[in-house]
């Protein structure tokens, strides 16, 4: 039986870069994303360019008991020896001002939706000779952040859990890898605030498609923590000794900054 990466999030930004680099190393695909995301037209394009076979499953999964029916179902018949934990969502508002869906979205998609996929498919990975999980975490996941309170907090813990499991998983053949991506332009009104911060915002800034290879690369050996781009390493090592208020404060104010611009 064929084995296959499954990829959350993987018709759109670092996902689908994801999909791409995949296909590039041989790898067959199952892509997960949203309905009417283009994600078939992406698939039959990178399975004719790469001789590859792609698996599409176009769903929402904040459903969560449609994401359960369809992991059952790709646990049932196919073989997965990579996962690739990418789909997140975040957003800048006032807590007070942020729609009790919103909130509920990103707790949904960013941590349990996560969690379910991971303790789905862990058992056939553990089948495997070699298996790898890579979550994505984010820089944010490093201070809480006002205006943003929950996005760090989801990324934080898929930090913790990711770091958890490689440790409970660490006598078997499974690696589990958390990937700490900094800013990412990855829409045209990300990218405007990224700029309109001026070089401290463009600092750690690194395309799709290197913070991809770069994690790629580094968790296919087993790299534990991956943090992509010179920069952003500096930048943890810095802000690492810092106290947790004034790291609190210096990226709560740009974020608030960020805000007015808005």
């Amino acid at each position: 039986m064929s084995r296959y990466t499954l990829i959350t999030g993987a018709s759109a930004g670092l996902g689908r870069e994801f999909s791409i680099q995949c296909a590039g190393l041989g790898m067959n695909i199952i892509m997960i994303a949203l309905p009417a995301s283009n994600t078939v037209s992406l698939a039959e394009n990178l399975m004719l360019e790469f001789g590859i076979k792609i698996e599409v499953f176009e769903f929402d999964m904040t459903d969560s008991i449609l994401l359960v029916e369809k992991l059952n179902y790709i646990a049932e018949n196919f073989e997965i020896n990579f996962l690739i934990n990418n789909a997140g969502i975040g957003g800048t508002v006032a807590i007070t001002e942020s729609p009790l869906t919103a909130i509920d979205r990103i707790l949904q998609v960013n941590i349990r939706s996560m969690v379910l996929i991971t303790q789905i498919l862990l058992p056939g990975l553990l089948k495997q000779d070699r298996g790898y999980i890579m979550n994505i975490s984010s820089m944010a996941a490093f201070t809480p952040i006002a205006y943003k309170t929950v996005y760090p907090a989801s990324k934080a813990f898929i930090s913790s859990f990711a770091l958890g499991l490689r440790e409970e998983l660490s006598d078997t053949c499974v690696s589990v890898s958390v990937v700490y991506p900094g800013p990412i332009m990855t829409n045209s009104g990300v990218s405007a605030r990224i700029m309109e911060q001026g070089i401290k915002g463009r600092m750690g800034l690194l395309s799709t498609s290197a913070i991809a290879e770069i994690a790629l690369k580094k968790t296919l050996v087993g790299k534990a923590l991956i943090i992509p781009g010179f920069w952003n390493r500096i930048n943890h090592r810095i802000m690492g000794l810092l106290p947790v208020e004034t790291k609190l404060k210096i990226v709560s104010k740009a974020v608030k900054k960020e805000m007015a611009i808005k």
